[in-house]
């Protein structure tokens, strides 16, 4: 039955493959012009560019492999404990009552007062860009932790870019903390045999590289630093430390309502446990289940909720990620968001890949699910499994005759011996590989939603704002989820820092919209593209000229696209 759901669309997506591919093609074709290289002052061109030593890659030494699991052990106890948020509170905390005068010059003395709702990615970076502007910052964080999902990140060159503008120690301790993945291939590979044009045309066999990437150059010719892979806890704990003072973030703190004062007069926030704050702006961070987006768009009050306990979406134990599974249907539905038609086994293993010193990152296509694999740093490798399915599934319980049914069903369905998987499809090894290196207990699984760009809505209204995936969430095809945040909080507070009155906060935020609309609005179309594409790839191979054009065109496409997002400039 579950293999007739995958394919009960393919028919009538077969007729739209080669207009998806064209409109693909005629998308990506001219991004360059989005890329610039400098920006103007007054009358003068500061170029951006800067001489950047390309890296050369070092197998990693036992101490270097012992150094990056030891402090991501370190890190994760620390977000356990919310190490850097709030222990106990004074009572006079500055965003318990309004200022004297709620419109008012912004000085040094009475600068501009933000708070943030969500204590990821994306609000720790607009918290710690605000900071840096000399803003009081307040994160309000409905998780009772932070439990990451999904193991490291990368931190792709215009992120780096971006934290190194905030605060250059941000980008010292990412770059120290990381492992740079920029420095091997990268790009797609068929992951069984495969025969093209109905098995006439040439054969392709398991493992084949089909498209390669060189994610290296486009970042030094725009004068960027290497792409790294760093561990979510660590990030969280180095923006913790270094990009906001001790007790910026409230946790258990989940905004009810909110209310406008009046123009240049700021906003009441109410959370809730009754607990009311004041601030001249306020900041969804709070994800794709955002509550700051849902009052902001009129949504209805199942648009938001509870997706999970942990911060960044991640949830605390299987329980949870059950009930998140379900709960996720529901509020997609109200929030008008996308379900992509995938679910996503994800996992970290303790794993010197048998491909380490060549590849860095490599995804093995298949029908109807696609194998994504990445060096994670110390000898380990984070993959993710991505399977064409209904939204809302879940796994069967824990049982003495299937003690690990993730773990059965993933060596199933990346099947490398005879028979193979259920459309008769044999792997290649490299899945299994990294499968067998895992323990069932590691195996987290969630369905991916992504959202159309907010282009007409938009991102603003009055003197709230929203960012990171409340703003535009994307799929992950391109790993720039979190570097879209990560210069969202740049942009966000560079307008910010504009502000010489409280009357100018609601110009600076739609400033703030309409220079970030038109670049994540390409990124979210390509990723959402280029994720459909993946899963297609094998219907797309049986049909003449069409599964060519696909690989030629992402082939000739992703220089361009990785110049587009490699800017110094957002």
């Amino acid at each position: 039955n579950q293999q007739h759901q995958r394919r009960d669309n393919n028919t009538d997506r077969i007729g739209t493959m080669k207009c998806t591919a064209a409109v693909a093609a005629l998308l990506l074709s001219p991004v360059t012009s989005f890329a610039p290289v400098g920006v103007i002052k007054g009358k003068r061109e500061i170029a951006l560019q800067a001489t950047v030593e390309a890296p050369v890659r070092k197998p990693e030494t036992p101490e270097r492999v012992r150094e990056v699991r030891e402090r991501f052990r370190q890190a994760s106890v620390d977000a356990n404990q919310a190490k850097g948020c709030v222990k106990e509170e004074s009572g006079n905390e500055w965003w318990r009552t309004p200022e004297d005068e709620l419109s008012r010059k912004i000085t040094k003395d009475k600068p501009l007062r933000v708070i943030i709702a969500g204590g990821g990615v994306a609000g720790l970076v607009a918290a710690s860009a605000c900071h840096s502007h000399g803003m009081k910052v307040a994160i309000f964080e409905q998780a009772s932790q932070y439990a990451p999902y999904g193991g490291p990140i990368q931190i792709q060159s215009n992120a780096l870019r971006a934290l190194q503008r905030i605060k250059p120690i941000l980008f010292d301790e990412i770059v120290k903390a990381g492992t740079v993945t920029a420095d091997r291939v990268s790009g797609l590979k068929i992951g069984y045999k495969k025969g093209v044009f109905m098995n006439l045309g040439q054969q392709y066999e398991r493992g084949d590289w089909l498209v390669k990437f060189d994610t290296l150059q486009p970042a030094l010719d725009a004068g960027l630093a290497a792409t790294v892979v760093v561990d979510r806890p660590v990030i969280q704990q180095i923006l913790l430390n270094h990009g906001i003072p001790e007790g910026t973030v409230r946790i258990k703190s989940r905004i009810a309502s909110y209310e406008e004062l009046g123009e240049g007069k700021g906003i009441k926030v109410t959370l809730t446990d009754g607990t009311v704050a004041y601030a001249d702006v306020l900041v969804g961070a709070d994800g794709i289940w955002s509550s700051v987006r849902r009052i902001m768009h009129d949504l209805d009050n199942g648009a938001d909720g509870f997706a999970a306990s942990g911060a960044a979406g991640g949830a605390l134990n299987e329980a949870e990620a059950r009930k998140m599974a379900k709960d996720s249907v529901l509020m997609a539905n109200n929030a008008n968001r996308r379900y992509s038609r995938f679910t996503c086994y994800a996992a970290l293993c303790e794993h010197r890949a048998s491909n380490i010193e060549e590849v860095s990152y490599q995804i093995l296509l298949g029908k109807d699910k696609y194998f994504v694999s990445t060096d994670g740093g110390g000898e380990r490798q984070q993959w993710f499994a991505l399977i064409r399915e209904d939204a809302g599934g879940v796994d069967p319980e824990p049982s003495p005759e299937n003690p690990t049914p993730k773990l059965t069903r993933l060596l199933n369905e990346f099947n490398n011996k005879e028979p193979g998987d259920q459309n008769g499809d044999v792997w290649d090894d490299f899945a299994h590989e990294l499968l067998l290196a895992t323990p069932e207990e590691n195996i987290k699984r969630r369905d991916l939603y992504d959202g159309s760009p907010l282009v007409t809505k938009g991102w603003t209204r009055g003197q709230v704002a929203i960012c990171g995936d409340a703003a535009h969430p994307m799929m992950p095809n391109l790993g720039q989820g979190g570097c879209q945040a990560t210069e969202d909080g740049y942009r966000l507070a560079e307008e910010l820092a504009t502000v010489k009155h409280t009357k100018d906060v609601e110009g600076a935020l739609n400033t703030y919209f309409l220079k970030r609309i038109a670049r994540t609005t390409i990124i979210q179309i390509i990723a959402q593209l280029g994720s459909d594409l993946l899963v297609d790839f094998d219907l797309m191979m049986t049909i003449p000229l069409v599964g060519p054009f696909f690989l030629a065109m992402t082939q000739l496409s992703m220089p361009f696209i990785l110049r587009f997002l490699y800017t110094p400039e957002f």
